[in-house]
């Protein structure tokens, strides 16, 4: 594994919660971290600005006082994720709050920007930075990202149409740094084949939205637990961004799922006050077959954890 030891060495399992739009919260986060992976979070998730302060402190305290009584089982770091994209005004502010309060690891979205990595290293952050290509990861390690998140064909919300095996392999034929792979991760299993094709890091979004403390409608779960693979619509429409979601949330929007006109990129948008594409219209990844119940977060990560290790031990059978 290529990460940094004081990040590895608290992992239960190596595996990021994915920072899910609306959905992630403080709750959700903490239920990761304590559970032993890292918890992720949008800025844009706290409304207003002011907001994400409150939820980083909270974080904060939660996790130090987890660890204050289980000194044998530490939780594992949080991350904040930014998205740098012209189109997000709050970029400044919230770059500001996560340097303020120190943010253990910064996940950057929509564009690399060398001053963000800049900051966020000042104070020994570390940054991964998501792409969809190798040219994209290319350009984000010249700009100073630590590592990368390799977010591939089948992954939800905005997503790329490249294998998951070959993107991994491209991007490791040049860079040995810390890397997390996207793509229908929803079990053990998935988590160990991330990591035997070349990631450190499983990026799991999707199974989390059906957990008790995902903030996601009782319906959005429910579809969450009900559908495959086969439910899922590939669409620049709603964003300008090419992202899988649910077909049942589109079609409850009036609109035909086979049938949807393609979006101008250069109308997306990330303002605070834009909700619809993901409120009404759900993100998904195509591994949602795996995913049966709504459960705590913590009961999905021990699922999780008692599959990767029997996993583990049918290789070495």
């Amino acid at each position: 594994m290529t990460l940094p030891s004081a990040i590895a060495e608290r992992l239960a399992l190596p595996a990021i919660g994915a920072p899910l739009f609306i959905v992630s919260n403080p709750d959700l986060v903490i239920a990761q971290c304590t559970a032993g992976v890292i918890g992720a979070f949008p800025s844009l998730n706290a409304r207003p600005v002011e907001m994400l302060g409150e939820w980083l402190t909270r974080i904060r305290a939660a996790l130090d006082a987890h660890d204050a009584v289980h000194p044998e089982a530490p939780s594992a770091p949080f991350a904040v994720n930014l998205i740098v994209h012209r189109s997000n005004d709050r970029l400044e502010q919230d770059l500001a709050l996560c340097v303020r309060h120190r943010v253990p690891v910064v996940i950057t979205s929509l564009g690399a920007r060398a001053e963000v990595n800049a900051a966020i290293h000042a104070y020994g952050g570390l940054v991964l930075h998501d792409v969809i290509n190798n040219g994209f990861a290319r350009k984000a390690i010249e700009k100073g990202a630590d590592g990368l998140i390799a977010v591939a064909a089948g992954a939800g919300g905005h997503a790329g149409r490249i294998s998951p095996f070959a993107l991994v392999q491209e991007i490791r034929a040049w860079f040995a740094g810390p890397l997390a792979l996207s793509g229908a991760i929803a079990t053990g299993d998935g988590v160990l084949a991330a990591r035997a094709a070349g990631a450190d890091l499983a990026y799991i979004g999707s199974a989390f939205i059906a957990t008790a403390e995902a903030n996601a409608t009782a319906a959005y779960k429910e579809a969450i637990v009900a559908g495959s693979a086969d439910d899922i619509v590939y669409t620049n429409l709603f964003t300008g961004v090419h992202g899988n979601y649910l077909r049942a949330s589109i079609v409850n929007a009036g609109l035909d799922p086979d049938n949807l006109p393609q979006s101008d990129p250069s109308k997306m948008s990330f303002s605070s006050d834009r909700k619809k594409p993901w409120k009404d219209i759900w993100g998904s990844g195509q591994g949602i077959g795996a995913v049966r119940d709504v459960v705590p977060a913590a009961a999905l990560i021990a699922r999780l954890k008692r599959e990767y290790a029997a996993a583990r031990q049918r290789l070495c059978a």
